[in-house]
């Protein structure tokens, strides 16, 4: 791997390839930094380099961070959310990308309502079937949409998956391409979601192709985790 800068530099020009490929403006896709396990040092190299969002996956090590980066990029919620850590997410989260039950967003409600914010999210939907993935069934996704849409407090503002992994990117556009024929049936039905977020080191290309608009990008940019 390179450095960080350069890095960056790769995954930007592998966003606006793809976004090209398939008749769209790069501005269009919003690259997120996914810092689990990257040291804040490490972080700042990348905010030098233009980074301006990171997506953490825990709550605790996102306010550990938070003490040494603040302010200098937004924060998205990219992990696995308990309702007992809706409190903290609402304060220190820009987005939360993985809304994925009615429980958890009645505690954002509840949470973001004391904290006088509107919280926006992002509802995971698990088109694999994966025990070990978070997420509504497609099923079962357009009631907890509507249930959402409905809190004052919570802005929903579009969709996101996790494919199983796989090492041939290719592998990964059938569950992105779902991802996005369920966002244009919910418009059918007159919810209008902006926002998909799909698309990780691995096959984020494909993922641009397929409509993405959030990508979250880890090892591309910082490199093989620590742990």
């Amino acid at each position: 791997m390179g450095s960080v800068r350069e890095n960056l530099r790769r995954v930007r020009e592998g966003i606006a390839e793809a976004a090209l490929r398939s008749g769209r403006r790069p501005e269009e896709v919003k690259l997120i930094g996914a810092t689990k396990g990257v040291p804040p040092e490490r972080i700042l190299e990348a905010v030098e380099a233009g980074l301006d969002t990171i997506g953490e996956n825990y709550v605790q090590e996102a306010q550990r961070k938070y003490e040494v980066i603040g302010d200098r990029v937004k924060w998205h919620m990219i992990g696995r959310l308990q309702s007992n850590k809706a409190k903290h997410a609402v304060r220190l989260f820009e987005v939360i990308h993985s809304l994925s039950s009615l429980k958890l967003a009645q505690e954002l409600q509840k949470r973001a309502q004391k904290e006088g914010r509107r919280i926006r999210v992002l509802v995971q939907v698990n088109l694999s079937g994966e025990e070990t993935k978070a997420g509504v069934s497609p099923e079962g996704l357009p009631e907890l949409i509507r249930a959402a849409v409905g809190m004052p407090n919570l802005e929903v503002l579009g969709l996101m998956t996790m494919p199983p992994y796989s090492e041939d990117p290719e592998d990964s556009r059938p569950f992105f391409r779902r991802l996005r024929e369920l966002r244009d049936r919910l418009a059918e039905g007159g919810i209008i979601l902006r926002e998909l977020s799909m698309g990780m080191s691995n096959d984020y290309k494909v993922a641009v192709e397929e409509g993405a608009t959030m990508v979250r990008i880890g090892t591309a940019i910082f490199g093989p985790r620590g742990r």
